[in-house]
């Protein structure tokens, strides 16, 4: 969710950022690009990463962590639900397993809206599923749900009256709390129709650990609000929440099983799934 300025910039040993792109701060889907060992980041998005690596010595696994959960639940939905179209909130970048290679893994026809507000996010998304006709990516900013819910792209591909995989895969905690993160989770919901299900993994506060993370983040993104378990379990208030409820991400469903006592790395980020009754 961070915000860009129009321009570009020069960075050493980096090409010449696309327009739109300001490289003078650090981008958070980029610097989530740049954990999870991709190329689509900058100099100052690798700071950023390094820093939090510093506190989090394993934090790209905790990346991992999130996109293996992504795919889970994905098809799961796809699968066992027979959900097959998607929205993407705060998508990111492109990388491995995305929702829409999951999700038409299992089913061809289903589509998927991808929503971020970065512009690298839609040259890189748009260059990746230029010839995917079920899938889009839209330059829009998901605390503005009726713009978002409004978008042609996603008019064209989410029958609303029909139900939705709403997703809000790690970027909760990027919403500050005078943002209402609530209050867009409701709005979201409020727009699918019953059998809808909502999709959230958050960084949580387990403890001094996540806390050096939460400050490294606040310093240098102005974003990162580590939330406790009770805090993110209210984002599903009003809806039927699944099993096994809002746990540590190896713990959802898990395609084996998960040693314990977790790891830091393993309790660092939390989710869960609910269905709209």
């Amino acid at each position: 969710m961070a915000e860009e300025k129009s321009g570009s910039a020069m960075v050493a040993g980096d090409q010449e950022a696309p327009p739109g792109v300001d490289l003078s701060k650090p981008s958070i889907a980029r610097v989530y690009d740049a954990v999870l060992g991709g190329k689509d980041n900058y100099e100052v998005d690798r700071a950023v990463a390094d820093a939090v690596r510093r506190d989090m010595p394993h934090i790209s696994d905790v990346g991992w962590f999130n996109r293996a959960v992504l795919g889970r639940a994905v098809r799961y939905l796809t699968t066992e639900v027979g959900i097959d179209q998607f929205v993407d909130l705060g998508a990111g970048l492109p990388t491995l397993e995305n929702t829409h290679q999951v999700a038409q893994r299992h089913n061809p026809g289903a589509h998927v809206v991808y929503v971020d507000n970065d512009p690298i996010v839609l040259a890189h998304g748009r260059a990746l599923l230029e010839e995917n006709e079920r899938t889009a990516v839209i330059t829009a900013d998901l605390r503005e749900p009726e713009s978002v819910l409004s978008h042609p792209s996603l008019r064209r591909l989410v029958d609303l009256s029909r139900p939705v995989g709403v997703l809000l895969v790690g970027i909760l905690h990027h919403l500050h709390d005078d943002e209402d993160p609530r209050g867009i989770v409701e709005a979201y919901m409020r727009a699918v129709p019953p059998g809808s299900h909502l999709l959230i993994t958050c960084f949580s506060d387990t403890g001094p650990e996540a806390r050096a993370v939460e400050e490294t983040m606040l310093e240098f993104l102005g974003t990162g609000r580590f939330r406790t378990v009770a805090e993110i379990e209210a984002y599903f208030e009003g809806f039927e929440m699944l099993e096994p409820g809002v746990v540590p991400l190896p713990l959802w469903r898990p395609d084996a099983p998960v040693a314990e006592p977790l790891t830091i790395a393993q309790r660092l980020m939390v989710g869960g799934m609910a269905r709209k009754s």
